[in-house]
């Protein structure tokens, strides 16, 4: 029904319960980044690929629509809400069941380069996974340009 609309993240996450169930309806939250905008150009290239990859196996073209809204809908599918207001540092969260830690707990610093950095760690954290990024970034124009 919101097919001819603009999306906004923010505006999508509020609309769609997610900015309650991170906080309440008084004081509504938002998720740590726009994560509806992230995982919905993750589900765009992942389609368009898809769309090449028949297309060079029939010849015939695709069409792909996504959707912000969408996105939230699938990613919050089967979550209990909890409205019970503000999740606190030290507590789980109510839509994802993950620990919630102070800020300072995601950020690191260390030397680099171009100076000292305080900076965020990865966003994603797994078991025998990476736990901080391989290497510091440089000063710009001084990386070869290939993949790592």
């Amino acid at each position: 029904p919101w097919g001819g609309r603009r999306g906004f993240d923010s505006l999508v996450q509020a609309a769609t319960g997610i900015a309650v169930t991170q906080g309440s309806a008084e004081d509504p939250g938002a998720l740590p980044a726009q994560a509806l905008d992230h995982g919905t150009g993750y589900l765009l290239a992942a389609a368009v690929l898809r769309a090449l990859t028949e297309r060079s196996e029939d010849g015939r073209g695709r069409l792909v629509r996504l959707a912000l809204a969408r996105t939230a809908a699938w990613l919050t599918d089967g979550i209990a809400r909890d409205t019970g207001g503000p999740a606190e540092p030290g507590t789980e969260n109510r839509m994802t069941g993950l620990a919630h830690d102070s800020p300072d707990s995601r950020l690191s610093d260390r030397d680099s380069p171009i100076g000292h950095l305080r900076y965020a760690l990865p966003p994603i954290a797994f078991t025998d996974g990476p736990t901080d990024w391989s290497r510091p970034p440089g000063p710009w124009g001084t990386d070869a340009p290939r993949w790592l």
